[in-house]
């Protein structure tokens, strides 16, 4: 059985990590800003089947293969750590960018849009790391059979991310006009944004936990 605190970490993980502009939200933002709040939910939906990819394979032993090779797990550990931090720096650095300022996009068919989101997530770093090095460090031995585990918490996090995800989509062009009015407000956003990647980076780096077996 889980355990709150493990619920509630990952739930904390995964809504600081969707809050942090990246390839899923740099797309998403884009499609609902030129082609309309409904392009931006179908390509939500191919996101959504990305997770479900990354969900079943650490599931079924990406982990196994980590407790393997120990250096492995460690060389990833610290390369996702190093990729948070620089997403930390493209947040707080000056003149960095907001994700709501997108380039225009080619109308797209229903079909590309849902692929589009597929590959997008399928090659987020991000996402990756969450489902390779985060979730791994909640799973508790004692808890019950490990797959389990994995699949309920891979779930918390398809949950936060796809509810945070719609509702971006569904706002994209209100956010994006009230923080191109609001230059404050967008520095503040940046800041926040920063210091939670840096909190995790940190986080990451310094956790001795190691994956759990299935």
């Amino acid at each position: 059985m889980l355990t709150t605190t493990a619920v509630l970490g990952v739930g904390a993980v995964a809504l600081g990590m969707v809050l942090t502009p990246g390839p899923n939200m740099m797309y998403l933002v884009s499609r609902s800003i030129t082609q309309g709040r409904r392009a931006g939910l179908v390509s939500l939906c191919g996101v959504a089947v990305g997770f479900l990819v990354y969900m079943t394979a650490t599931a079924v032993g990406i982990a196994a293969v980590f407790i393997a090779v120990p250096d492995l797990y460690l060389a990833v550990k610290f390369a996702g750590a190093a990729y948070l931090l620089w997403l930390a720096w493209q947040a707080l650095r000056p003149g960095g960018t907001s994700v709501f300022a997108p380039q225009a996009m080619p109308i797209d068919s229903d079909r590309k849009l849902f692929a589009m989101g597929l590959l997008t997530n399928l090659l987020n770093p991000k996402i990756a790391i969450m489902y390779l090095a985060l979730i791994p460090q909640f799973v508790d031995l004692d808890a019950g059979k490990v797959w389990l585990q994995s699949l309920a918490l891979g779930s918390v996090q398809i949950c936060v991310a796809l509810t945070v995800n719609a509702l971006i989509v569904l706002a994209a062009a209100t956010i994006s006009g009230f923080l191109t009015r609001r230059p404050s407000w967008l520095r503040v956003q940046r800041f926040a944004m920063g210091t939670v990647l840096g909190g995790l980076a940190i986080t990451l780096a310094t956790d001795r936990a190691r994956p759990a077996a299935i």
